[in-house]
C-alpha cells in the first residue's frame, strides 16, 4: 500500500503543513465582510440602548426606523473621492447601503426614542412602556 508522502516522512506535522498550504490562498483573500455597522445592546429596567460603530457616516445619511417591535438603522457610507490618476493600493473599508435590525424585548414608540451621534458613535435610546417595566413587589407580614 503506498502512503502519501507527507505520513511516509514520519513527520507528525507534514499534514498540518500541507492543510495549510492549501488553505493559505482562501485565508489570505482579505478581510471578511463583517456586519456593518457594529452594534452593541444593553437592556436595563427602563429602556433599552444600542449603539452603533458609524465611522465616516454623516447623521443626515442615516435612517432609523421602529415597526413590529424591530428597530432598524439605514443608511449609506460614501467611497470617498481619489485623486485623478490615483489607484487604490489597499481598500478594506467597505462602502455603500447598509441595513440593521435589532428585534427589541419589547414595544417602543418612536416618540420615546432619542438618538445622538457623537465622534462616529450612534447611540439610540428607547424609554420602556411603563406598563411593562418590571415592578417590585412588596412582601407584606403576616
Amino acid at each position: 500500500m503506498l502512503y502519501p508522502t507527507y505520513l511516509r516522512r514520519g513527520d507528525p506535522f507534514a499534514l498540518m503543513r500541507s492543510v495549510m498550504r492549501e488553505l493559505d490562498p482562501l485565508l489570505r483573500s482579505g478581510p471578511t465582510r463583517a456586519a456593518f455597522p457594529a452594534v452593541n445592546v444593553w437592556q436595563g429596567p427602563e429602556a433599552i440602548a444600542v449603539t452603533a460603530e458609524l465611522p465616516g457616516v454623516e447623521p443626515a445619511d442615516i435612517d432609523i426606523s421602529v415597526k413590529d417591535d424591530v428597530l432598524t438603522l439605514s443608511g449609506e457610507r460614501k467611497a470617498p473621492e481619489a485623486p485623478e490618476g490615483a489607484r487604490w493600493q489597499r481598500r478594506e473599508r467597505a462602502f455603500g447601503r447598509f441595513s440593521r435590525a435589532i428585534r427589541l424585548p419589547f414595544p417602543v414608540s418612536e416618540d420615546k426614542i432619542e438618538a445622538r451621534m457623537t465622534n462616529g458613535v450612534l447611540r439610540i435610546v428607547a424609554a420602556r412602556p411603563e406598563e411593562t417595566r418590571p415592578k417590585k413587589i412588596e412582601i407584606k407580614a403576616a
